[in-house]
């Protein structure tokens, strides 16, 4: 499916980066961009198996999780929608779900679009950030690999901003890069992630630029930092479901 051939709403890529605090530190900028390029959108799909450890099963437990709760017509949230990837794991294994997928990236949810194909009938996509997300209330949301990108304070309204649209009690998904931040297991665990990558195909070069741009662009924080920022939002019962080398993935609920 094209792009023109998607509901896509939201403004300009202009106007979202100009958004004040939108994405943290003006590095995570620099990485969003990155996902404005058509070379790199058009190669996305290759790169998560290969740095994230059990990528295709976080897509499954985070399901998974999500069902215990949600009702069998739920409405789902998912931030950082872009590339399409969840939505299509989501959609395909829970037929009478509807989606709404928020991404700040326009490149990225053309890339969704093509990913769904006809799956993409049951989605809605709107570029932009939390606030512009619907109201709800949502049955569960999810935002995977994307709090990374957030400066601590923004990534805790952001939470706070998921908690309102959602239904009380309904689960929260969230996974991203979340590891010891000590002198020295910083460090270490960054080598981790790049080695994971190589073993698993990366180019060798590329997984040294990845390591390189997450030790100074992402706002890298520990799980336990994660952890209060999601109980700061206002979510409860916060669990950890999901530990891989760098990553962490946490259930939550409204």
């Amino acid at each position: 499916m094209d792009h023109d051939a998607i509901s896509i709403d939201g403004g300009t890529a202009a106007d979202r980066h100009a958004r004040p605090g939108a994405a943290g530190a003006g590095g995570a900028n620099d990485l969003l961009a990155h996902f404005s390029d058509p070379h790199s959108v058009a190669r996305y799909a290759e790169g998560p198996p290969r740095f994230v450890p059990g990528f295709t099963d976080l897509h499954r437990m985070t399901r998974l999780l999500l069902t215990e709760r949600a009702p069998d017509d739920a409405r789902v949230l998912v931030l950082g929608a872009g590339g399409g990837l969840e939505l299509k794991a989501f959609a395909e294994a829970e037929p009478h779900w509807t989606f709404d997928g928020v991404d700040p990236a326009a490149e990225m949810l053309g890339l969704a679009g093509r990913t769904l194909g006809p799956l993409a009938a049951r989605v809605r996509l709107h570029q932009g950030y939390i606030d512009d997300a619907p109201e709800g209330p949502f049955d569960a949301a999810t935002c995977l690999l994307t709090l990374h990108f957030l400066a601590p304070d923004e990534r805790r309204r952001t939470a706070a901003e998921i908690r309102r649209r959602l239904k009380p009690g309904a689960p929260f998904v969230a996974a991203h890069s979340s590891f010891p931040q000590d002198d020295g297991e910083r460090a270490l665990w960054l080598s981790r992630y790049a080695a994971f990558a190589v073993a698993s195909g990366a180019d060798p070069d590329q997984a040294r630029t990845a390591r390189a741009a997450i030790d100074t662009r992402l706002n890298l924080l520990s799980p336990a930092h994660d952890e209060a920022i999601l109980r700061d939002a206002g979510f409860s019962n916060v669990s950890l479901f999901y530990a891989a080398f760098t990553w962490r993935g946490w259930v939550a609920y409204a």
